[in-house]
């Protein structure tokens, strides 16, 4: 197997069933681009997306909970089949509490992975915590772990690895895309 974690850090995730994830700092680089007609554009890794998708194949479900809301991202998002979002949501703990109570899923049974003060809420309360390698230092420190990737550049996706790893999804699913045996 290509991707490996540390044996405490995926015993610390075996039990997840949703996974919640921020936008700004997380699946994008934290960067705001403006066109010039004003227009806000983003930047998403496809290996990211990809990664969201993986997880729901697993029965891991991937949940959105941001601060901002645009066009672009409604657009990602729905081309990514995300079900679950929360669009201009600065105090995302009652978002998530109410997502839980919607799934029948406790706080043990939740990650998120989040970059900044605005997700410490969330992610304090969490099963499994995980934050990009460029999150800010107060968000790394409560991490249960800390991807190597920056976010919008492969942050979500080491994180869906780790969760299908840990989940025992992983291996199924890579055999499933490197399609039948020549």
């Amino acid at each position: 197997m290509a991707v490996a974690f540390e044996a405490e850090t995926l015993l610390a995730a075996q039990d997840i069933r949703v996974a919640f994830f921020d936008v700004d700092g997380v699946l994008t680089d934290g960067g705001v681009y403006f066109s010039e007609h004003g227009e806000t554009l983003k930047r998403f890794s496809i290996l990211d997306g990809y990664g969201l998708k993986l997880l729901r194949l697993a029965g891991i479900t991937p949940a959105v909970i941001t601060g901002r809301d645009s066009k672009p991202l409604r657009v990602r998002l729905q081309a990514l089949g995300i079900e679950h979002v929360r669009y201009g949501t600065e105090d995302k703990l009652p978002a998530a509490e109410a997502m839980l109570a919607q799934f029948g899923v406790t706080w043990t049974q939740a990650a998120a992975i989040g970059d900044d003060w605005p997700d410490l809420p969330v992610l304090t309360r969490v099963g499994f915590a995980a934050a990009p390698a460029n999150a800010h230092a107060e968000v790394r420190a409560i991490a249960h772990h800390v991807t190597a990737a920056r976010g919008g550049e492969g942050a979500a996706r080491e994180f869906c690895d780790l969760l299908l790893t840990a989940g025992g999804h992983y291996r199924r699913l890579l055999d499933i895309a490197r399609g039948p045996s020549a």
